[in-house]
């Protein structure tokens, strides 16, 4: 893609380019470290958690860690 004309590029080209250049420029290792610096993820984690899970107590938890234990040993088989 030589001398190609960003404005008309997708997204994926743009991309595909990119990750090509960066490639070429610094090796893979050093691409996939630059990569790694960029991808922080979306969203609020710990607003998102506490939909998910609640706020449980700590004797939620352990009931809940009992049972895990409890189903787990029942799907073993010897």
């Amino acid at each position: 893609m030589k001398n190609a004309d960003i404005r008309l590029m997708t997204l994926v080209q743009i991309r595909k380019l990119g990750i090509e250049i960066l490639n070429q420029h610094l090796g893979i290792a050093g691409m996939i470290r630059f990569l790694q610096q960029g991808e922080t993820g979306w969203g609020d984690y710990t607003k998102d958690r506490e939909k998910w899970l609640g706020n449980p107590d700590l004797k939620e938890l352990f009931d809940a860690v009992k049972k895990s234990e409890t189903d787990n040993a029942a799907n073993i088989n010897y």
